[in-house]
């Protein structure tokens, strides 16, 4: 009999998912794994319980929000032998969930944890630190680890939407030397994000459309410092219409990325607090994980699309 290992928040998306328990361990059995569940205790627990795992596993599922996902991916990461992860998404935005098109459904989203296919999918370095679909500095970016579970389960995504409005007239800046490929970009920015993602924030077309998870490179967004307030009323309008401001936005690919600053720079990996740095070097781990994904999306994912 395969083995698989369940690794969930309770608290995740108002702790709805406890109340679909029992019929999602059943399609895992059904599909004939021995299945250990363990409900995380605290924050870093799921990357623990990933880190320290000596039992031998053939599949590893886990739900949560962004940061369950990220912190089962980052252990994983560090394990000689990579185990396939499935992914039952019940957090407030799930943005990397909806990219790689897996089901909003508990139970839908259980089924293509068992009967997906395993697809091998990009993961980011940064520095020393793992992310899974963006690494982001500057506007709103502390927005999702500052507020408060209790809200985010009231209000959903619209609770960063108004905890993020309250900053846009107190907007600080960053002067960053930006290195890569072969151009260097030295600018005052608002906000930068390394992504792997086809939806941030909700966000669905900020990045563009033509997102491949397994083609090694990121999608680069850099929003330059606004000089005055119409330019400022610009850059809101183009976020509102999810569209990229050439004029105030660089954007670009990049397998390699170094952000370099005079001051330490907060950043957010999946949504948590990442730390402050003055250096940051992110590489793209190009299929370095297989995610489990719904089999009649994976050419659509890959860059191997036929």
């Amino acid at each position: 009999m395969k083995r698989m290992l369940f690794v969930y928040n309770p608290h995740a998306g108002k702790g709805l998912l406890k109340q679909k328990l029992s019929e999602i361990v059943d399609i895992f059995v059904k599909a004939e794994y021995e299945v250990v569940i363990y409900p995380t205790q605290a924050y870093r627990d799921a990357y623990r319980k990933i880190t320290e795992m000596t039992e031998d596993y053939d599949l590893v599922v886990c739900s949560g929000g962004d940061g369950t996902i990220d912190e089962v991916v980052t252990g994983m990461m560090e394990r000689e032998h990579k185990i396939p992860v499935g992914y039952i998404p019940t957090g407030t935005t799930n943005d990397f969930a909806n990219s790689l098109k897996i089901p909003k459904d508990f139970l839908a989203a259980a089924d293509n944890a068992v009967h997906g296919s395993a697809f091998p999918c990009d993961i980011g370095q940064f520095n020393d630190d793992v992310f899974v679909y963006i690494a982001a500095f500057g506007l709103f970016t502390d927005v999702s680890y500052e507020t408060k579970q209790e809200i985010k389960n009231v209000l959903g995504h619209l609770a960063y939407v108004l905890e993020g409005a309250k900053r846009l007239f107190n907007v600080p800046s960053y002067k960053i030397r930006v290195t890569h490929d072969d151009e260097v970009i030295e600018d005052e920015f608002i906000y930068g994000m390394v992504t792997n993602s086809r939806s941030v924030g909700g966000f669905r077309n900020m990045i563009g459309k033509n997102v491949k998870f397994d083609d090694g490179v990121f999608e680069v967004t850099l929003i330059r410092r606004p000089k005055n307030p119409i330019e400022l009323q610009e850059i809101i309008a183009a976020l509102l219409i999810e569209q990229v401001d050439t004029k105030h936005m660089y954007s670009f690919k990049a397998k390699k990325i170094t952000f370099e600053s005079l001051e330490e720079i907060p950043w957010t990996l999946d949504g948590e607090y990442g730390g402050s740095h003055d250096m940051v070097e992110i590489m793209n781990q190009n299929k370095a994980m297989e995610l489990m994904v719904p089999s009649k999306y994976v050419d659509e994912l890959s860059e191997d699309e036929k």
